[in-house]
C-alpha cells in the first residue's frame, strides 16, 4: 500500500529470499530450509541483500517492512546509510498481540508476483484468489503455520524485542497500535510518512 500511495519502494529480507527461492539461486537453495522452519537467516546474509537491494532502488526514499530483526542488523543498516549520506527518518513499531498475530497469519494470503498480503476473511479472495494489482495467485506461504508461529515468536522477543529500546534512544521511534484494521494503521503511518515529507 506504502508503494502504490506514496510510490517509495518497498521490501523485506522474506520477499527477497523468497525471490531468490523462486529462481532457484545458490542463496535461495541455502537459506530455504533455514525460513521454512521458522528460524532466522543469518545477519551477514540479510544485511549484504538489503545493501545489494538499496544500491538499486534506495535513492529516492526506501521502506523496509522487518528489516532489522537484530541489534546487529540495526548497526549494520545505520552503518550502511551513514556511508549513503541517507539517515534514518523513522522506525515504525506496531504492537499487536500475540492472538491478533496469530489470527492473521492462519488467514494470510500473499501474491507470487507482487508480494501484496490480504487473507482469506477480506471480500472476495476467497472465491477468488488472484491479485487485484498483478493478477499473480494468492497462495498460503509454506511457513504459515502454528508451530512455525511459536518459533517465530521466541525469535522475536528474543531478537526483535531489543530493537524498540535502540530505537527508542534514536528518538526515531513511533509506536502504533496494530490490533486496528488494515485502513486505520495504514492512515496513522501515512501521516507519520507525510510529516517527514514536508
Amino acid at each position: 500500500m506504502i508503494t502504490r500511495h506514496f510510490a517509495i519502494p518497498v521490501t523485506s529480507p522474506g520477499t527477497i529470499l523468497r525471490r531468490e527461492m523462486d529462481l532457484g539461486t545458490a542463496l535461495g537453495q541455502e537459506t530455504e530450509e533455514t525460513t521454512r522452519h521458522g528460524a532466522l537467516v543469518s545477519d551477514a546474509i540479510i544485511v549484504r541483500l538489503i545493501e545489494d537491494w538499496l544500491s538499486l532502488h534506495g535513492n529516492d526514499g526506501f521502506v523496509f517492512d522487518g528489516f532489522p530483526r537484530t541489534l546487529p542488523q540495526a548497526k549494520s543498516l545505520d552503518e550502511i546509510l551513514k556511508r549513503r549520506q541517507s539517515p534514518l527518518d523513522l522506525a515504525v513499531w506496531l504492537d499487536v498481540s500475540q492472538e491478533t498475530v496469530r489470527d492473521r497469519i492462519a488467514s494470510r494470503l500473499q501474491c507470487r508476483r507482487c508480494g501484496f498480503t490480504t487473507s482469506v476473511t477480506s471480500a472476495g479472495f476467497a472465491e477468488r484468489p488472484i491479485c487485484p494489482y498483478c493478477d499473480g495467485p494468492l497462495v498460503r506461504r509454506e511457513d504459515d503455520d502454528v508451530a512455525i508461529l511459536q518459533t517465530r515468536l521466541a525469535e522475536f522477543n528474543s531478537k526483535t524485542q531489543p530493537l524498540a529500546a535502540f530505537y527508542e534512544e534514536k528518538s526515531a521511534l513511533h509506536r502504533i497500535d496494530a490490533n486496528r484494521s488494515r485502513e486505520e494503521v495504514f492512515g496513522d503511518i501515512s501521516r507519520l510518512i507525510e510529516t517527514r515529507s514536508e
